[in-house]
């Protein structure tokens, strides 16, 4: 048996008004989607269990099987993973955006504008990146280039105990009201108001300016943790796998569960990503044995942050033909049995721009046990509430892949 989970990442919403009550997934074309829908089971799942904050880190966790009141240290160490920082047991990673903010007067009274700097360059930000390590770097923190705006501080001996704000939850909101807080943040605030001081005239910056694209003029520093552990995928399903991914995230979780990590060219975490460079990597990966493959899109999650309604519609709609259809034709002329299951980490709502913890909706298939079409199945969110449901992501792993 072959597995495939893809990830439309943030694809869940809620109605909107400006689509005559739906929301984006409902309006979407996406008829090879649908096709493996009424054929399958749909449904609905809640990736985010209470209590825990609804970001990708647990989302992603629990899709892939793993409970994150059990295995979330923080994302940053997850992200760490991926870069390839070797953590000591008493480091504290932390997430590092580098954001736009906009506004005159003193740092605390800018507006936080966009979490991504209009989705920077990683070539543009790693200049940056390598200024600010430059400039605060020491023998206890050093700061390492990611991908795009995502970036990462590792802090020697550091403590977890701060209250820090993912700027993607705040957006349009002034600066001096999502400050770190807690005992000891002070040098947090203080690296962030300093860098938005040399940042907003670095040649980087000013010449984005130019081009009318958004600076990275500012550090933003969250999602701390300390080395994550979590469990081997394959003691757990006994299956080889691999992730495909442009977001160093869904990389260090891949990695830390002892699955492999494909990078593609031209894979970028966006709307405009390489959508066949990755259908073709997962291709090869079954090709070459693997027998599951996860394949993580940010593009409606970055969209929704955005604001960006028909940016998130349009990808949806790539992921149904230029991702589902493609890989899920090739497992097909293998002749292998397979499973599929789509499914949203979280919904990101377009009216908050931020994730939600509300259940998402599913679409599993199995050529094995195909059945009789119901035109009336769909992978939207009021199809999925008709179906079958559960109560956490890891449940559905475990449904997923028959874990008796």
């Amino acid at each position: 048996m072959k597995y495939l989970i893809i990830v439309p990442d943030g694809a869940g919403d809620d109605k909107i008004e400006a689509l005559g009550g739906k929301t984006p997934l409902e309006v979407a074309n996406m008829p090879f989607i649908k096709s493996l829908a009424e054929r399958g089971e749909v449904g609905m799942v809640q990736t985010i269990p209470e209590g825990v904050a609804p970001g990708s880190d647990a989302a992603n966790l629990s899709v892939m099987g793993y409970d994150p009141s059990i295995y979330l240290t923080g994302r940053s160490p997850l992200e760490a993973a991926s870069i390839g920082i070797d953590m000591s047991d008493t480091d504290v990673a932390f997430r590092t955006n580098i954001i736009t903010v906009t506004g005159d007067g003193e740092y605390e009274d800018l507006i936080i504008t966009d979490h991504s700097s209009g989705d920077i360059t990683t070539e543009e930000a790693d200049i940056l990146i390598k200024a600010v390590n430059e400039k605060f770097g020491s023998d206890i923190i050093q700061f390492y280039t990611g991908v795009s705006y995502r970036h990462c501080m590792i802090v020697k001996n550091g403590s977890t105990d701060y209250q820090l704000t993912p700027p993607h939850d705040v957006l349009t909101q002034r600066v001096g009201d999502h400050l770190p807080k807690g005992e000891g943040a002070e040098f947090i605030t203080k690296m962030m108001k300093e860098s938005y001081e040399f940042l907003k005239e670095h040649p980087v910056n000013k010449a984005r300016v130019e081009r009318g694209l958004n600076p990275a003029n500012t550090i933003w520093i969250w999602g701390q943790g300390k080395k994550p552990s979590l469990s081997s995928f394959y003691d757990k399903y006994k299956i080889t796998g691999t992730a495909i991914s442009a977001v160093d995230l869904i990389k260090g979780i891949a990695i830390c569960a002892g699955l492999n990590s494909v990078d593609v060219e031209g894979a970028t975490g966006t709307l405009h990503t390489n959508f066949a460079g990755k259908a073709q990597a997962a291709i090869e990966e079954f090709k070459k044995g693997k027998d599951f493959l996860y394949v993580h899109l940010e593009g409606p999650d970055e969209c929704a942050h955005q604001g960006d309604q028909p940016g998130k519609i349009q990808c949806l709609e790539s992921i149904d033909e230029k991702i589902a259809k493609p890989i899920v034709g090739y497992l097909r002329e293998a002749g292998e049995p397979f499973r599929v299951l789509i499914v949203p980490d979280h919904r990101t709502p377009l009216a908050i721009r931020t994730h939600s913890s509300t259940p998402v909706p599913y679409v599993l298939y199995d050529s094995t046990n195909e059945q009789p079409a119901d035109l009336e199945k769909a992978f939207h969110e009021d199809s999925g509430e008709k179906g079958n449901s559960f109560g956490s992501g890891y449940e559905l792993a475990d449904y997923f892949f028959e874990k008796k």
